[in-house]
């Protein structure tokens, strides 16, 4: 049995591996936003996520009670009813584990990423480069025979169902890897609870690592490993495995004496493509432009202090970008075509904003709010660039049915979040530029005003919670946040059906829009296919 399962784990790695290599986050200190919080995000990146959304609620757990350990766990299954019906899809209980005795109600998706408490997290999978023998090596001895059974799935959902803090939830998800092994290739997760942001590694087998950046900084991750040091002396802002530098001396792949700076990331997941370096070198340079990074460099300081502070608005732009305005813009390739359409599944170049992005989480938590009011996340599906977001919280007493409405490999519905917008963003596709400028022209007043109203739904919670009445305060938060999303969707499926006729043919109103001098070059000087299609 033992080793069927891990067959049928290594078959699924390989499965996952190929779709899986996508997604970027950001994490921003509660001294480098305006608003005090601490922000953290997840362009979750994929071609096959499951997109529907859930509260997985909170709840008191008798003595001896156990939990099902899950792999693959967030594929397709229903977890409308769980825990009294546990419905994996394609997931597959490996084990048992003891159970909490409380545990914390938190949002479920593809990633599941904030509870109750204001632990918010997200992901990024690590590329590992093989071109060397010592990085085959490197990668056979963390990979070669992994019977790991922790998944980033059930490590995350596991520690948001048990952690108060930030540093907690990496204590959780650190302790789970040491006792039964990580299964999955390697990740980066920023974690942050209104105090501290913490980004966390974990490369493989019991081995990972976890660093708090300071207050005032700004981090980026785009599926590569980036914790280049850590100071084992320093156990107030780094956690780490045991065996973390041990097992790097004990198997030869790193040693004191070669007097090379020991770097977790250069170690044990060692990648420095274009794909990854890139986005990290925008997001970097967006927010501290004057230290002039070099885009071509193969490494960036872990973290950089911002030359302003940043607000929700600014890290929204961040994730949606595409390098406007750089030698890099996607929106002037050929690939793009006559109308720049930066959302071209076929650009040569990989920025954070992407078409195929399943969803945009951007956590924004304030510490000196009560819990219900202060667990609140900006959510919205499909590319950042060509989407709206909307305030949400895991302390909902329940979410619109558009949420968990709907499947990729189902038909277009019309009721379904992730369609719609999907719809929204395919139509902006057949003249981008012009189209994208109507997005934000309908987005951004819009959202200027739900970020000023949001705050006092806030203050207005707390300061019921602080009169004795967090019933009424979490009434008041189910109701905004859920007539709000309604509305965004209803407005976005009538304001995408305004753009599909404007947009129609590439059209503007029924009018041509001719191809600009480049393009009509290119066009005339493209050869003709030598092959005919059939």
């Amino acid at each position: 049995m033992k080793k069927l399962v891990v067959l049928l784990l290594a078959a699924a790695f390989l499965a996952n591996a190929g779709s899986a290599f996508a997604c970027t986050i950001v994490g921003v200190g509660v001294d480098a936003t305006v608003d005090g919080s601490t922000i953290v995000t997840h362009n979750d990146d994929s071609t096959g996520a499951d997109f529907r959304l859930w509260i997985t609620p909170g709840q008191e757990w008798p003595a001896g009670s156990t939990r099902d350990l899950v792999v693959d766990s967030h594929n397709y299954g229903d977890f409308g009813k769980y825990p009294e019906v546990k419905d994996y899809g394609n997931g597959m209980v490996v084990a048992q584990i003891p159970q909490a005795a409380k545990t914390y109600a938190y949002f479920h998706s593809r990633y599941s990423f904030i509870n109750e408490k204001g632990v918010a997290m997200g992901e990024s999978t690590f590329n590992f480069d093989k071109s060397t023998d010592l990085r085959k090596k490197t990668y056979n001895l963390i990979f070669g025979s992994n019977t790991g059974l922790i998944d980033c799935w059930n490590a995350q959902d596991i520690a948001l169902e048990r952690a108060s803090t930030a540093r907690e939830a990496i204590q959780v998800m650190g302790d789970l890897v040491q006792k039964y092994g990580w299964k999955d290739p390697g990740e980066t997760m920023d974690v942050a609870d209104g105090k501290e942001v913490w980004i966390a590694e974990f490369y493989g087998l019991d081995l990972w690592a976890a660093v708090r950046i300071p207050s005032n900084a700004f981090f980026v991750a785009a599926n590569r490993a980036r914790i280049d040091h850590i100071d084992f002396n320093d156990h107030e802002n780094y956690m780490y495995s045991p065996n973390l530098k041990s097992f790097a001396e004990e198997n030869g792949l790193w040693s004191e004496a070669s007097g090379i700076p020991f770097s977790p990331a250069e170690i044990y997941a060692p990648f420095d493509g274009a794909y990854s370096t890139r986005r990290e070198w925008r997001a970097l340079d967006l927010v501290a432009p004057s230290l002039k990074l070099d885009p071509n460099a193969k490494r960036f300081p872990l973290w950089v202090i911002p030359e302003k502070k940043l607000s929700v608005q600014d890290i929204l732009e961040i994730c949606g970008d595409y390098y406007k305005g750089t030698p890099y813009d996607l929106s002037l390739t050929p690939e793009a075509g006559p109308y720049g359409d930066a959302l071209n599944p076929y650009h040569k170049e990989r920025s954070i904003n992407l078409f195929r992005t399943c969803y945009v989480m951007i956590a924004n938590v304030k510490s000196w709010l009560p819990d219900p009011a202060k667990c609140l996340v900006w959510y919205g599906y499909g590319a950042a660039d060509t989407t709206y977001i909307t305030p949400l919280w895991p302390s909902m007493k329940e979410l619109p049915e558009l949420y968990r409405t709907g499947s990729r490999y189902e038909e277009f519905r019309r009721d379904s979040g992730w369609w719609t917008n999907s719809y929204v963003q395919q139509t902006a596709r057949t003249n981008y530029q012009s189209a994208v400028k109507e997005i934000h022209d309908f987005r951004n007043p819009r959202l200027a005003t739900l970020y000023t109203v949001t705050d006092e739904i806030q203050k207005t919670a707390a300061n019921l919670i602080s009169q004795g009445n967090e019933k009424e305060a979490v009434d008041l938060i189910s109701s905004f946040a859920y007539t709000t999303a309604v509305k965004w969707h209803d407005d976005w499926l009538k304001f995408g059906d305004e753009l599909y006729g404007t947009y129609m043919w590439g059209y503007k109103d029924m009018k041509a829009q001719a191809p600009k001098g480049w393009w009509a070059d290119i066009l005339q000087n493209a050869p003709t296919n030598p092959v005919p299609f059939k």
